[in-house]
């Protein structure tokens, strides 16, 4: 049994923990705190495992009153493959309240406004304590917020959606500068061949011409800030190869 409680141990430590792609900035109101954040999830399975991590492990020693989500996530149909096209696929969407009437729905709204696809944002919401607070005979023990809490709940998704939104993009324009960057090297090689033929040796054969080698960027290292700088060098890389 002590075997089988090691390996457990081992599995779990070694497992890939759940990690926000963004996290919002505190909104502070009347003895309220909101916190957004966002995952990616491929799957309403996945969606609410996230949601279940954030509450039962991220926020276990500080528990949120409510903690409010939902998710926009294109899985395939019964019986598809995805290889015929978008048709095979469909929108799934949900949302839970989590005890705050119509928060949820906020929430998908601020979603669908920013077309966030495959992605679950939770919404943690804070009241202080009712053992602490003048106003005991307030539910949850804190100031009622009314139409302002709304408010503060899609200012959080908006930020957090809004982050995803630019990681995706900046990690589609490094795809996409990896993949012209092969292909400039391939055409600058092709035409130092033809501007510079290799000269023979004295049995007639040729020597391999070595065109110098090009240091590559480091893109690893790109965050959000680098994203307009990654759309100038895309778009200057593709009128580049198209010119060649």
């Amino acid at each position: 049994m002590a075997s089988v409680s090691n390996l457990d141990s081992f599995v779990q430590r070694t497992q890939a923990l759940p990690e926000p792609k963004a996290t919002s900035q505190e909104i502070r109101d009347r003895g309220s705190t909101f916190v957004a954040n966002i995952f990616s999830a491929s799957t309403p399975e996945e969606a609410k495992a996230h949601v279940q991590y954030l509450r039962n492990v991220t926020h276990a020693s500080r528990r949120a009153t409510h903690e409010i989500s939902a998710y926009r996530c294109m899985v395939l149909k019964p019986g598809k493959t995805g290889l015929t096209g978008p048709d095979d696929f469909e929108l799934k969407t949900g949302h839970d309240d989590d005890g705050e009437q119509w928060a949820g729905s906020r929430v998908l709204k601020a979603m669908e406004s920013q077309a966030v696809l495959d992605a679950v944002v939770i919404v943690s919401r804070w009241l202080v304590s009712s053992f602490s607070c003048w106003h005991a005979h307030l539910p949850y023990g804190g100031i009622m917020l009314g139409s302002a809490r709304f408010t503060h709940i899609e200012t959080c998704t908006t930020e957090v959606c809004r982050e995803f939104k630019n990681k995706q993009e900046l990690e589609e324009c490094i795809a996409m500068l990896l993949t012209l960057d092969d292909i400039l090297k391939q055409l600058r090689d092709e035409l130092a061949l033809l501007s510079d033929p290799p000269a023979l040796n004295e049995d007639d054969t040729a020597s391999p011409s070595q065109p110098p080698k090009l240091k590559s960027p480091d893109y690893k290292s790109w965050t959000e800030a680098d994203l307009p700088t990654a759309r100038r060098i895309v778009n200057s890389q593709r009128e580049s190869n198209s010119k060649c």
